[in-house]
């Protein structure tokens, strides 16, 4: 794997609503590869949010630098995903999957094809005309991933996406990202709190500090990149996530 990007030496300082400066993240420094899947871990207020934020282009006040490969164009390279799904309840499940693609100007036949792609990969091409009142938890994050993949970004962002949702349903969505990703090749960064999601989807885990953020180790998941649920019954996988908790701990 190639250079992607590179965070370094990134410290971010906010002013309170009492005028106190709260040091959020402190000197991070983090290299990220083309195709790989890296998570963030860390205690609550660690800056896990803050960090995804800055790699997004969401937050410049910060001193350091966000270095990438091949600079994103605003809006258009970077698909972000959030813990609640935030689709737009008037729009059908397709209008919501085109909505980037209407903002990049594609042409009709592009986007029909595009979100068809996009929802079979998914399964919810038979829920195409649906709202997302009439979708499951589940099934509108689903939605929520393939709107952010619609625009084909250069590097999928994901905050905490699976963690409003109940265990079963958190599981298979972790096996859709990883059929996307099978897919898709994309750069992934996900935020996490759970050290079990973390090491069932990425290649590297990140282990943050509290706050202020900062890196405290960085750790290879020694699984192989073809994980289904027995992955999380091997030795290998309960070993890795028991040392993720004892350094959070």
């Amino acid at each position: 794997m190639t250079d992607f990007l590179a965070v370094t030496s990134v410290t971010k300082v906010y002013q309170t609503a009492q005028g106190q400066s709260v040091t959020a993240l402190s000197d991070v420094s983090l290299e990220i590869a083309d195709q790989e899947i890296v998570a963030l871990i860390g205690p609550s207020g660690c800056g896990k949010s803050t960090l995804l934020r800055m790699i997004a282009n969401l937050d410049r006040s910060f001193t350091g630098e966000v270095r990438w490969a091949n600079p994103p164009k605003p809006g258009k390279d970077i698909g972000f995903v959030f813990q609640e799904p935030a689709l737009l309840p008037w729009r059908s499940v397709a209008r919501n999957v085109a909505l980037g693609l209407e903002g990049k100007g594609s042409s009709k036949s592009v986007i029909d094809s595009r979100v068809s792609d996009l929802l079979e990969m998914v399964g919810l091409q038979d829920f195409a005309t649906s709202y997302p009142s009439e979708l499951s938890g589940g099934m509108r994050q689903r939605v929520a991933i393939v709107r952010a993949l619609a625009y084909d970004p250069q590097i999928l962002l994901m905050d905490e996406p699976f963690g409003a949702l109940d265990a079963i349903t958190r599981d298979r969505l972790q096996d859709d990202l990883l059929r996307i990703w099978e897919q898709t090749h994309k750069t992934i960064v996900l935020v996490t709190h759970s050290v079990e999601e973390a090491t069932y989807l990425a290649d590297r885990v990140v282990v943050l500090s509290p706050r202020p953020g900062r890196v405290k180790s960085v750790h290879t998941v020694p699984l192989s990149r073809k994980r289904n649920a027995e992955t999380r019954e091997l030795p290998e996988f309960a070993r890795f996530a028991g040392m993720l908790r004892s350094e959070l701990e």
